[in-house]
């Protein structure tokens, strides 16, 4: 993946163990308020951690993906310890998992997730993938405050029946409400969705990051030519002047 710039930022793979703990710090001030332990975890080793900075050197966002070739067990991934992968697994072709996806809770500009995207499709295209899966996080570990989202997930966005995985999970809840609205739905979801992503039957409660989250897959190979034509375009075609503009 090679390194991607606007005006403003800058987006990078993380470089030795500096890096990487300037990765987990600020994951640990996304997703673990009030600040507890250093967000770290098993799965970071040997992991690409996207670095997302400002020109001046400030981390804005960060994100890790692990890639899978065609039949390799997916029960060494972090979605599997939530989720039963071996179905989803044993669809052809590789597979990345995408994880740990964060901005500073104070970086709000558009063009950040912009250049979370565009490395995205970098890798989609530089490693022919054929899927991109993982657990998108909705902020607060109580499901009642995403019940309308769920709603919606359960009204137009749920995989093929044979493919969705099932839960390892006890704190696996349905995805169900009494009034779906779109509203609360994460960007990356909003994403994965619109390229024609699909999420999981149920949601799980994870009280250590205070989120509940979704299995999320996208399955690359069934992109109609227009959408595909999006990828492709912000891997290779990224322009500074044209495609991310300063506000």
């Amino acid at each position: 993946m090679r390194e991607m710039t606007t005006p403003l930022f800058r987006a990078r793979l993380a470089h030795g163990a500096g890096d990487i703990l300037r990765a987990q710090s600020l994951r640990t001030l996304a997703f673990r308020r009030p600040a507890g332990s250093l967000d770290a975890d098993q799965f970071d080793s040997g992991l690409r951690h996207v670095m997302i900075e400002t020109r001046e050197g400030a981390l804005v966002a960060t994100f890790r993906t692990a890639v899978f070739d065609a039949g390799d067990d997916l029960s060494k991934s972090y979605a599997a310890q939530h989720y039963d992968l071996s179905i989803f697994g044993a669809q052809p072709g590789r597979k990345a998992e995408v994880g740990r996806l964060c901005l500073h809770p104070k970086a709000d500009h558009p063009d950040i997730l912009r250049l979370c995207w565009a490395m995205l499709a970098q890798l989609v295209v530089g490693q022919g993938l054929g899927h991109l899966f993982g657990c998108t996080s909705f902020s607060g570990s109580d499901p009642a405050g995403h019940s309308g989202a769920f709603a919606h997930l359960a009204d137009h966005a749920l995989g093929p029946p044979h493919l969705r995985p099932s839960a390892r999970s006890a704190n696996r809840i349905p995805l169900a409400g009494l009034q779906a609205d779109p509203k609360g739905i994460p960007n990356l979801l909003r994403f994965y969705l619109g390229l024609g992503g699909w999420v999981a039957d149920h949601a799980i409660i994870d009280t250590d990051l205070d989120t509940v989250h979704v299995f999320t897959a996208l399955d690359l190979s069934a992109l109609s030519p227009s959408k595909a034509s999006v990828l492709v375009s912000m891997a290779e075609r990224f322009k500074e002047d044209e495609f991310l503009r300063p506000r």
